[in-house]
């Protein structure tokens, strides 16, 4: 068995405040979304990927941490071993 999932990336700035939401996408990725956001220091320069970095990075932060939570209440449903995830 084959499958694909893509994490999309959608961003909105407006300056000071940089925003972003990531989606796993794909026919089977469960419908999971993270959020992330960043805001600009008054004395940073404008400088907006630095602003989507770290907006990126703490939206599949949330992501990444409600996929677990996903699979180890999967792996709870089932019964058959505790849910306990090492990474």
């Amino acid at each position: 068995m084959r499958n694909h999932w893509d994490v999309e990336l959608s961003f909105e700035e407006d300056g000071v405040n940089t925003r972003c939401d990531a989606r796993l996408v794909g026919s089977r990725a469960p419908g999971l979304a993270g959020h992330g956001e960043a805001v600009r220091s008054s004395v940073d320069r404008p400088l907006a990927r630095i602003g989507e970095e770290v907006a990126a990075w703490r939206a599949l932060d949330d992501l990444a941490h409600k996929l677990r939570s996903q699979a180890a209440g999967e792996i709870d449903d089932e019964g058959r071993r505790p849910a306990y995830l090492v990474y």
